[in-house]
């Protein structure tokens, strides 16, 4: 049976803006109060996922949250009608507005924890919402993600989907950003990767002194239980402490992988060889070749992997078993990025070929290629069990488009989100969304 990694991209919400929300995240905050164009930042996305298509690579597409989230706004004690709520919220407490417009539903990768049938136990695909609890903006994302995972992925003979895990600090869960599977075919048993920043009870692991680490050791742990993994099948490691001080968020900002191959930087991870060797030896016993690519310091520092997204990129496999690495165009403008990218398709290696995407608008708020996906390993029969509304066709991409064209505004400031406004605005947009991906009811102004 054939077997398929799709990409499910995020589509950019219509309060994409930048608040510089995200401590930790060096483009988020030094892009912070800019005017954004969320309707240029929609089509950027929109155009890759496009792009990916043509190329044969089987895609889908995610739908964005209800902002601004005025049930979030109440629950902090904000009253009235809706219009008052944000009224009110922009009165008192600007800051609570712009978190509960954040439009940070778009990176995708953060959305949930995917496990492969041919890993779990009971032979079916496990999904884990990830509660994001490290950032209040990220942490009211998780129920309505559920509930779009749900309507995409609702045949539960096939697909499992478990609650975020509790909110708080000890079991911090930042899905996929934290996560990569490793295997000879996707739809045989692979060893799944899982990189935390800290241990909440164990204080043998380092921590860094600047930032925060966001994934901590146990929700790794309380997720591969979950999904049923066995111990053959996991590797735990700790991203390098000095490297998330500088900028490294999520482990998907440092390292890549795609079938039998882990691409990072040298820096990347604590013990990288006791590390690498590991996975050597588990995926060996499930007959993959585990190959690594380590971008050495000298040639790629960490501050430039973290302003280019080196690392934030696809790594996807090719009809001919070779790679393609989907990187931003910010690769393009930095010389020695660049410089090493041109050496590494050129020496024969793996990766052949690096394809380059404008997502700007992404980018100054912290996300690249790999943030905006989510993967998810399926079979034949699984594919088809999938909603047919969210997998990309030409017809969808066109009717996405003229969606975007008609809903999306051109340009948010932070003054525009305390316009009543853009809350119909943004309901009467996701309400025909939901009606065009075939989800169903799955947003609060729609439940309620």
């Amino acid at each position: 049976m054939k077997s398929f990694e799709v990409n499910f991209d995020g589509l950019v919400g219509p309060t994409h803006n930048y608040g510089g929300l995200s401590f930790g995240n060096v483009a988020s905050q030094s892009n912070s109060q800019q005017a954004s164009n969320p309707k240029e930042a929609a089509l950027q996305g929109l155009e890759k996922m496009k792009a990916l298509m043509d190329m044969g690579f089987v895609q889908g597409v995610l739908a964005p949250q209800e902002r601004p989230d005025v049930a979030g706004l109440r629950s902090l004690g904000f009253s009235g009608t809706d219009a008052q709520v944000i009224e009110r919220a922009a009165k008192e407490a600007m800051p609570l507005l712009v978190a509960s417009c954040s439009a940070s539903s778009m990176w995708v990768a953060n959305a949930a924890t995917v496990s492969p049938s041919a890993d779990t136990a009971d032979g079916r695909v496990h999904f884990t919402a990830a509660n994001l609890n490290c950032k209040y903006h990220r942490s009211i994302e998780h129920p309505t993600t559920s509930r779009v995972l749900g309507a995409m992925f609702a045949d539960q003979q096939h697909f499992a989907h478990h609650a975020a895990l509790p909110a708080v600090a000890q079991f911090g869960d930042e899905g996929a950003a934290n996560h990569t599977r490793f295997c000879r075919e996707y739809g045989e048993a692979g060893v799944e990767f899982f990189v935390f920043g800290r241990s909440a009870f164990d204080s043998r692991y380092p921590a860094p002194q600047k930032y925060p680490a966001r994934q901590t050791l146990e929700a790794s742990q309380a997720v591969a239980r979950l999904h049923g993994l066995s111990e053959e099948g996991v590797v735990f490691a700790q991203q390098n402490p000095s490297v998330i001080d500088q900028g490294v968020f999520h482990n998907d900002v440092i390292a890549v992988g795609n079938g039998e191959l882990l691409f990072h930087h040298q820096d990347a991870f604590l013990n990288t060889e006791q590390m690498l060797a590991e996975l050597q030896g588990k995926l060996a016993a499930r007959g993959g070749n585990f190959q690594s690519i380590s971008v050495p310091r000298d040639q790629v520092a960490v501050e430039d992997a973290v302003r280019s997204y080196l690392f934030n990129s696809q790594l996807l496999s090719r009809a001919d078993g070779s790679m393609l690495l989907v990187v931003p165009e910010e690769c393009r403008s930095n010389p020695r990025v660049w410089q090493y990218l041109q050496g590494l398709t050129a020496a024969g290696g793996p990766i052949r070929e690096v394809k380059v995407f404008d997502l700007k608008q992404s980018m100054q708020n912290g996300g690249g290629p790999a943030c905006l996906r989510l993967r998810v390993a399926l079979n034949e029969t699984e594919l088809a069990a999938v909603n047919p509304g969210v997998i990309m066709t030409a017809s969808l991409y066109d009717t996405l488009t003229q969606w975007v064209n008609r809903h999306y505004r051109d340009a948010l400031r932070e003054s525009d989100l305390a316009d009543p406004q853009l809350l119909l605005e943004c309901r009467t947009a996701l309400d025909e969304l939901t009606q065009i991906l075939k989800l169903g009811s799955v947003y609060p102004f729609q439940i309620n």
